[in-house]
């Protein structure tokens, strides 16, 4: 069972920072990931989704290997990547894969322009190595699927990076 959390940060430089130090830790086995995407509420506030992988492209890609093949079979290769591609990436258009995309720009829509926010479907993970890895950018939760027990930790590492990062300031406790 995957659990979702999505962290929000000041800027999508960060987030897009801390999720691809999550995909260094993926190779490294620490964590597993089922989706990972950054949602930014730009400044005119309009919502930008930063996926990983498309879904249209892949479905675009698959579809034009498959048209090729069977266009082969009747003499008419480039018809059938064609229509495979075009086939494909409207399937893929319709697939939502990871994390729902509406459910994303929702929460964006409660972002401060300038701001943007990591969510995360975790498949397993090693939190004790994990969480202080990303602890070190700050941020603070917006939402998880995570036990109380656990969400409370992640959110006492997050606010005690936080106030480390700042000069001055204490954790409270």
């Amino acid at each position: 069972m995957s659990h979702l959390v999505a962290i929000a940060y000041p800027d999508a430089n960060t987030a897009i920072q801390v999720r691809d130090r999550l995909f260094a830790m993926q190779k490294e086995k620490l964590i597993t990931l089922e989706d990972a995407a950054v949602v930014e509420r730009q400044q005119d506030g309009n919502i930008k989704l930063h996926q990983v992988a498309s879904a249209v492209g892949m479905g675009a890609a698959g579809g034009a290997l498959w048209g090729g093949l069977i266009g082969l079979l009747f003499f008419m290769p480039l018809l059938g990547m064609a229509l495979g591609a075009a086939g494909g990436a409207a399937s893929g258009k319709m697939t939502d894969l990871g994390v729902d995309d509406k459910f994303m720009k929702d929460l964006g829509e409660d972002l401060t322009p300038g701001t943007a926010a990591l969510f995360l479907l975790v498949v397993k993970s090693t939190p004790d190595k994990v969480v202080p890895e990303i602890a070190q950018y700050g941020g603070h939760i917006l939402k998880t699927s995570l036990s109380t027990e656990a969400e409370t930790r992640l959110r006492e590492t997050l606010e005690a990076a936080e106030a480390q990062a700042r000069p001055g300031t204490q954790p409270q406790g």
